[in-house]
């Protein structure tokens, strides 16, 4: 009889040391996950546009192949590397994140002068006459776009996460990851079928304002995925931005982070019931703005050298 009153101790304590470690991650990761908050609400923004142009009936699979793609961008890919860069290789997350940041300026930047710059001859390529190989390309560029939002959110939550060993940090992030991806992609879908909750109630709802309300959903929701888009441009570009410029910070190039906060001081003095507000919205539009030139910079070196030799390797494939 001891001996049983004995294992049950020992399974109650071994039971309290779980439900501990349990509350821990479930504390780490809500700070982590509050840490990229700024970041999640760009990923919400940015995924809405690859659905545009498409039939209904294919927008809640296309976020679901873009959800799964990035589920697998940040445990399969980003949890390991992450965890194995930070203990081995702590010097190249910071590079490798700028890299990442340019290309999030590539993106925006490419939008912007394709939406400003296009030649009126280029309308055949909006609508290209193989529906499937559009939804490829589209989920393809969106799962691209997500790995490099995802590098950046579990950069930042790997490092809200108190020191502690690699087995605790790996499954905060794994919570983070999961839990991000959810929140990100959950939204997205209820963004991109908003429209026909609207059409629902318009046609089906009992009292005269749940009719009146879904018409008014259904037509704003296109001025409303159009802003989207919009901000989903301005998103990348503010974030790369940013990346770019705290990168060269962590490198000690400081003097372009140093002019970028002097101009939001200076602006923010003069608003001083708005100081903080004012402040961030100059270092975001200082950091847009170097977002624009960054990839506008990259745009040729993009069409002139990387896709062509990309193009030469892919051709002497079998």
């Amino acid at each position: 009889m001891s001996g049983l009153l004995a294992l049950l101790d020992d399974v109650a304590a071994i039971a309290k040391v779980a439900a501990s470690s349990l509350d821990d991650i479930a504390a780490q990761a809500t700070k982590a996950g509050t840490k990229a908050a700024a970041l999640v609400i760009d990923d919400a923004a940015v995924t809405p546009q690859y659905t545009h142009g498409f039939e209904p009936s294919r927008e809640l699979p296309i976020v679901w192949r873009i959800a799964k793609g990035s589920v697998k961008n940040k445990l399969l890919i980003l949890l390991p590397a992450g965890l194995l860069l930070s203990s081995f290789a702590p010097w190249a997350i910071t590079p490798l994140l700028m890299i990442g940041g340019g290309y999030l300026c590539y993106e925006g930047a490419e939008k912007v002068l394709h939406k400003y710059l296009r030649h009126s001859g280029s309308k055949a390529e909006d609508k290209p006459s193989d529906p499937a190989h559009l939804e490829e390309t589209k989920v393809a560029g969106a799962i691209k776009t997500d790995f490099i939002l995802s590098a950046e959110i579990m950069t930042v939550s790997l490092a809200a996460i108190p020191e502690s060993n690699i087995w605790m940090e790996g499954t905060v992030l794994a919570v983070v990851g999961v839990g991000i991806t959810a929140l990100v992609y959950g939204g997205v879908a209820l963004i991109v079928k908003a429209d026909d909750l609207g059409l629902l109630m318009a046609r089906s709802g009992r009292l005269k304002p749940t009719r009146a309300m879904g018409r008014w959903i259904v037509r704003s929701m296109p001025a409303f995925m159009h802003g989207l888009t919009i901000v989903g441009t301005v998103a990348m570009l503010w974030v790369g931005g940013s990346i770019i410029v705290h990168g060269l910070e962590v490198l000690r190039f400081i003097w372009l982070g140093h002019l970028i906060q002097g101009w939001a001081v200076a602006v923010g003095g003069l608003v001083p019931w708005g100081a903080a507000a004012v402040e961030w919205a100059v270092t975001a539009v200082a950091d847009g703005v170097l977002g624009v030139a960054i990839g506008a910079a990259i745009i040729p070196l993009v069409s002139k050298v990387i896709t062509p030799v990309l193009s030469i390797f892919a051709k002497k494939k079998p």
